[in-house]
């Protein structure tokens, strides 16, 4: 168990992993506040969690960011763990002529852009705190790319990438996480998840949550649940295994 209760951000908070993870800590006693794009989701996770703050925000805006920022140094001063959870997931096929550069832009902008931007607009706050922890959610692709979702994948290994360095930049600072889930049953991957599709069964995002912060309360810095700690070892030798033709 964490030994100091924190005041924590979640983005992305209002669904899916980023719900699950904000349910685990509000029953482990932290003060929870959740971010997102989607304000009537944010409402529905403030009614199903009591005690959830809310504040709607789109982590991949800087004018969003900036509006962010002002509302936690007026409000949450105290803020100790920031969870980039927000991302977005495109199936792309780079065959095709007609795939859509606003989509690149935008996967590439949430899913990485705006955990690095935020993490160091919110370093200042966070760092006031002996307990300050950052947690990136990467992804089982992350260490094994799966063709179908390209961009998405390189992302997730960017935001990889840099929690290493960040973890070697912040030594003595803030505590760096990386949380990388398997395939979570959320809507972030319904396609690749359709019936017949022979994708990976995915877990809930219940059971990602518990695990995932009972490891990292453990002390574990490199949080890889289920298919992501294969992925993990094996990296590069399970690609052709992962992306065979179904």
């Amino acid at each position: 168990m964490s030994p100091k209760k924190h005041t924590v951000l979640v983005t992305g908070g209002g669904s899916g992993i980023g719900f699950a993870l904000a349910a685990n800590l509000l029953q482990r006693g932290h003060r929870v506040i959740a971010c997102g794009r989607d304000d009537e989701k944010l409402q529905a996770a403030k009614e199903r969690l009591s005690g959830l703050e809310t504040i709607p925000a789109d982590v991949a805006s800087e004018a969003s960011r900036a509006l962010l920022l002002e509302w936690l140094q007026r409000y949450a001063p105290e803020l100790s763990m920031l969870i980039n959870n927000a991302g977005i997931q495109n199936h792309l096929d780079l065959r095709s002529s007609g795939v859509a550069r606003q989509r690149i832009e935008d996967e590439i902008a949430i899913n990485l852009a705006a955990p690095v931007l935020l993490t160091l607009a919110a370093l200042p706050i966070l760092r006031k705190s002996p307990s300050a922890t950052i947690v990136n959610v990467t992804s089982a692709l992350a260490f094994c790319p799966l063709a179908e979702v390209p961009v998405y994948c390189a992302t997730k290994a960017a935001l990889h990438s840099f929690t290493l360095s960040l973890r070697h930049e912040l030594a003595g600072v803030a505590r760096v996480v990386e949380l990388a889930p398997p395939v979570v049953t959320t809507d972030l991957d319904r396609d690749g998840r359709r019936p017949g599709s022979g994708g990976p069964p995915g877990i809930p995002p219940e059971a990602f949550a518990t695990e995932a912060l009972e490891r990292m309360f453990a002390g574990e810095n490199e949080v890889a649940v289920g298919l992501a700690a294969a992925l993990r070892v094996r990296g590069d030798a399970m690609f052709n295994e992962l992306n065979r033709p179904r």
